[in-house]
């Protein structure tokens, strides 16, 4: 009966443990805070190197669709007025179109206030640093 009581204790302990980390991971996702996740500019892949060089330079982009306004969507990234994000595309050697591989920046087209690194088309952001 004992064992009994022990046991239910440990396993409503662990579900409300696992509930809790959940509710974590949620509060995390509605922040939108992903941006804490950083990469230096010389980790880059060396095509995201070359992109992150390009914008610096402000072109030219090998890509039409370089450039463009990042309307943030999947509010990953910290909120600005529309306009403010714009994105590159980095090439990814073995794909036939664009990829998966963005750098997205804010702010002056030469000069960002911050770039950011998705190589999940979207899904995740690392800020990049020097």
């Amino acid at each position: 009966m004992v064992r009994s009581g022990v046991f239910k204790l440990a396993l409503t302990g662990a579900i409300l443990s696992i509930a809790l980390a959940c509710g974590g991971v949620a509060a995390r996702e509605e922040t939108g805070s992903t941006t804490s996740a950083t990469v230096a500019v010389n980790r880059l892949p060396p095509q995201g190197l070359e992109t992150y060089q390009l914008i610096r330079r402000g072109g030219p982009f090998p890509y039409e669709k370089d450039g463009m306004v990042f309307a943030n969507r999947e509010r990953l990234l910290p909120a600005h007025k529309r306009g403010y994000y714009h994105e590159y595309t980095v090439k990814t050697p073995t794909a036939r179109d664009r990829g998966t591989r963005r750098i997205v920046c804010g702010g002056p087209a030469t000069t960002p206030d911050a770039c950011y690194y998705t190589d999940d088309h979207y899904a995740s952001f690392r800020k990049i640093v020097p």
